[in-house]
Parts: structure tokens; sequence; C-alpha cells
């Protein structure tokens, strides 16, 4: 998912347009986003309750595990980076486990914009398409993590990022402005950082929409940011910053979910969904799986439609690894969807 014909993104603009009934202004936006149907917030969490228990068919244990590494964003995000904290970051997803050549890569590695050259030197010639067995470069933009930044200053640095070679960008909404039903404000600005993303050679970096769920305050706010980041042209929605508590939970990601699937079922058109934050052990992976396949459908479980935005989570997953390896695995019995 490194990057997209910039022909599908104006085809999926205009969708949007057909999907809200006209120019997508304050007004419109505002009629389409709360006519749609109100979230059952005590249905949801049942349902996601219910999928975090589903018991599948087990064919191996270590392709749950395999597949989670391989759909991790690894990712450093404090003020102290530094080009050799980054060089190490690149060693780590490359060979996650030093000592078991057979342990995939991440999926990507994600940084601050400035540290983006450091990474893509780092990887040489693994850096590509995670789909194809590369790692992407991704970074994250708008003034992250607070978006609290002129729009000048937002897509400047979505520029730098993309001109230094970012395969992907993380954007963040403006909370308040959604907050407020400034939702014209929010989808202009979602769909200049999406042009912002392109390139003089007709691609463009992936657009991540991070929409901050913790803040958002309910489900109903969710579900409608979710749409409104897909109607802006967004390539994912992605649950949160991992600055801000509560971050990813599974009913959340269940909505989003539900969002790409009807999108997908209304215009053809699949988005990719990240949680991020708060995902620290392979059981609680492992019931993200579940929830997407069950939801989105297994063809979600891939790196250009889904992500963990978790470092911590990978050593859990690679003690587990380790675990299965000496006979010692102690995890859950249903990880596997094939």
């Amino acid at each position: 998912m490194t990057t997209r014909e910039l022909s599908r993104r104006t085809v999926l603009q205009a969708r949007g347009v057909d999907v809200v009934g006209g120019t997508p202004d304050d007004a419109t936006l505002r009629r389409f986003l709360h006519g749609l149907p109100g979230v059952d917030a005590v249905g949801l969490e049942q349902r996601a309750a219910a999928l975090g228990t589903r018991s599948v068919k087990t064919t191996s244990k270590a392709w749950a595990l395999d597949r989670i590494i391989g759909l991790i964003d690894l990712t450093t995000l404090e003020g102290a980076d530094t080009p050799g904290k980054v060089r190490s970051l690149v060693a780590k997803a490359q060979h996650p486990d030093a000592g078991d050549p057979s342990c995939p890569a991440v999926a990507a590695v994600c940084v601050y914009g400035d540290m983006v050259p450091y990474a893509i030197e780092a990887l040489g010639g693994r850096h590509g398409d995670p789909d194809d067995g590369g790692i992407s470069v991704a970074a994250v933009a708008t003034a992250f993590p607070s978006g609290r930044a002129s729009l000048a200053v937002k897509l400047a640095d979505t520029r730098d990022a993309v001109e230094a070679g970012a395969d992907e960008i993380d954007m963040v909404i403006d909370r308040g402005a959604f907050l407020a039903g400034r939702y014209g404000l929010v989808y202009d600005q979602i769909v200049q950082v999406r042009q912002a993303c392109e390139r003089a050679d007709g691609t463009a970096a992936a657009l991540k929409v991070i929409l901050e769920t913790g803040e958002l305050n309910t489900y109903d706010n969710v579900k409608r940011a979710s749409w409104l980041a897909i109607l802006a042209g967004a390539d994912f929605i992605k649950t949160s910053t991992g600055k801000v508590a509560p971050a990813a939970t599974l009913p959340v990601t269940l909505l989003m979910l539900e969002v790409v699937r009807d999108w997908f079922r209304l215009t053809g058109e699949r988005i990719g969904v990240k949680p991020a934050g708060g995902i620290r052990t392979s059981k609680d992976a492992v019931k993200y799986l579940v929830t997407v396949a069950e939801t989105a459908g297994e063809d979600w479980l891939v790196p250009h439609l889904f992500r963990f935005g978790a470092s911590s989570l990978l050593n859990d997953v690679l003690l587990q690894r380790q675990k299965i390896a000496t006979g010692r695995y102690s995890g859950p019995d249903y990880v596997t969807l094939d």
C-alpha cells in the first residue's frame, strides 16, 4: 500500500459527492452524517465481546502470530528520536527475531517526517510495498499528535515528508472542529492533505486519517468521523495517535470495520483500518484478527487494508512464537482463520 493511483482517488472523491447527495459543504455533510443510523452502544459492545471469545477452526497457531507481525507498524515518535534510534528500529523491523530467520518482517516503520530519510537509508533494498515483501516508511504529519496548527503548516509538514520519500502519511483530524460540527472544514483539510500526498510521477503516498477516537466521546461521533474521512479520500482510517487514552478498543475498531464494510458494499472501494495504541498482547491481537475476518472479511487481513499500531505488541508475539517452537505456548486455541 505504498502508493495509490491518483485517478482512483479522483473517482473516490466523486463517489463521495454522489453518496452525500451534493457538494460536501457543512450543510450537506451535516445532513448526511446526522442522517446515519445511530449506534446501539450496548449491541456494539456485546458484538465485540462475542467476537473476542469466538472460537474458529485451528490449523496452525503459528499462522496467526506470523500474520500479526506482518501487520504491525513499528513506531518511534518521541522528541528524543535520533538517526541511530531510527536505524535500530529499522533493524528490528526487518528481523524482529534476530535468532530466527523464518520470522517475518513487519509492515512498516512509522517516524516523524524529519526521520524519513534515515529510515529509507537503513532499509535499503528492503524499502517497498509490504504486500510484496517490502517495508513501508510512514510519517506522521499535520502537527501530530494535537493537530493544532494552521492549514499551511499542516500541508507543509505533509509535503516535506512526501518529498523525503514517505510511502504513507498519518494525519490527524482537527477534533475541535469536528466536535463543533464544522464538518466542511474537517473534510476540506483532509482533501488538501490528500492532495499534498501527490507526487509528480502521478502516484501518491497513502493517507491514513487518525480520528483520535478517545476524544470523540461517543460511538455516533466515531461513526460520523469514519464516514467523513472516507468521503474526503482516506486510504485508511486509524483510531488513535497512541498519545491519548483511551486509544484503540475492540468496540471502536469493530464500528470502524462496519463502516468500511458498508462503504465497500456501496462503492466497491476497500478502505483500510488501523487500531493504534493499547494492544499489547498476542491474545488481544488475535481478537482483532477475528473481528476483522468476521466483519469486513478475510480479504482485509493484508497490510494495505489492516495494520496494528502497537510496537509493544511485537515483543509478546515474539515470546509466544518462541514458546510454540519449544512446546510451551500458552496463548488462545482459536487463533487461525484460514
